[in-house]
């Protein structure tokens, strides 16, 4: 189910099925790649192995980790708990070579289904030198309770509301630049910012240059968790100061489009609005 435009495979698909599972294994995507070739996400980086290229990655369902990783508890800090969850593919549901939907099932640490998502992948030709990757995901609460949706900001840690679609860059010599609209610059500005896109523009160590610009798809903005400094990632957050509710039989819908670019580029606002109407 790997993505590709013109013959050229620009996105990797991996089940999840061989990742350890205190990373609570999940469907992602790595290596994504610019149309030269140039690597733009991370698969089980030394600072955060649970992060896993690009994918969907919530910290707390109702206590189960799809995340990975240790938890923030209110009363002991980060530990490392017995509750990671595990994302499934169960059915292929529509399958193109730029476009797959995927039938997914979350499973709590006993094997018990929580969540059944609905995923689409799409690959969408945008300019000579970019692409756009959309993405669109619909959780149902299948578990027959009531469900939230929690993060480590609502367990008590402040500024940690992750958890959703999350995108995973790789490390460069230096931290690359973060702009978002209305002159807004740096992971001071951006994180946390209710703003439909932000960008990121890195170096490999080789010397290539690669430009991301994440836009969220549909009529809520959501803040943006962003780190860049320490390490690059980001993603809209679902529950970034409060727990998001998601009743049973009720559904959670969001969308993501992400232009993939080669080089830097000095027309971002205009890139931005090229991406939430591609081609």
């Amino acid at each position: 189910m790997n993505l590709s435009l013109n013959g050229t495979t620009v996105a990797v698909h991996r089940d999840g099925s061989d990742v350890d599972p205190v990373l609570s294994p999940r469907p992602f995507l790595h290596p994504v790649t610019t149309l030269a070739g140039t690597t733009v996400t991370e698969m089980e980086p030394e600072d955060h192995r649970h992060h896993l290229g690009f994918g969907s990655a919530v910290p707390d369902v109702s206590g189960t980790s799809f995340w990975g990783g240790r938890t923030f508890t209110p009363d002991r800090g980060s530990v490392l708990l017995d509750n990671h969850g595990r994302q499934r593919h169960v059915r292929t549901l529509d399958l193109a070579s730029d476009h797959h939907t995927a039938l997914l099932s979350w499973t709590d640490p006993g094997g018990r289904e929580l969540i059944c998502e609905e995923r689409t992948l799409r690959a969408l030709p945008l300019d000579e030198h970019t692409w756009v990757l959309r993405v669109r995901t619909v959780l149902r609460n299948t578990s027959g309770r009531d469900l939230s949706i929690g993060s480590p900001a609502t367990n008590g840690r402040p500024g940690a509301g992750y958890g959703g679609l999350f995108w995973r860059a790789p490390l460069g010599p230096r931290p690359p630049a973060v702009t978002g609209p209305d002159g807004l610059a740096g992971q001071m500005d951006l994180h946390g910012a209710r703003v439909p896109w932000l960008a990121l523009a890195g170096t490999t160590g080789q010397g290539d240059r690669w430009t991301l610009l994440l836009h969220q798809d549909g009529p809520l903005v959501e803040p943006w968790f962003l780190r860049a400094d320490e390490y690059p990632g980001t993603g809209p957050a679902l529950a970034w100061e409060e727990r998001l509710p998601l009743p049973a039989g009720h559904t959670l819908e969001r969308g993501l489009r992400v232009a993939v670019g080669d080089g830097h580029r000095d027309d971002l606002p205009a890139l931005a609005e090229a991406v939430a109407d591609p081609p």
